[in-house]
């Protein structure tokens, strides 16, 4: 593989991120929304099985009410 300058590089870099399709102000905020929703849906998921498996466990072996 050739070796490329330094300054070639950086003119091939500043190439590439010209074709970059950057979000919008507005698709940014949506995506963020939509993240912290996601996570909180996760959140409260797996919270609802770990209690589910405590109590079922303990329930099994002879712990719990």
């Amino acid at each position: 593989m050739a070796r490329t300058s330094p300054l070639e590089f950086m003119r091939q870099v500043r190439q590439e991120i010209s074709k970059v399709t950057w979000p919008s102000r507005k698709e940014t905020i949506i995506t963020t929304i939509l993240v912290f929703l996601m996570v909180f849906i996760c959140a409260a998921f797996f919270l609802v099985i770990d209690r589910f498996l405590a109590w079922a466990i303990a329930l099994i072996l002879g712990m719990g009410a």
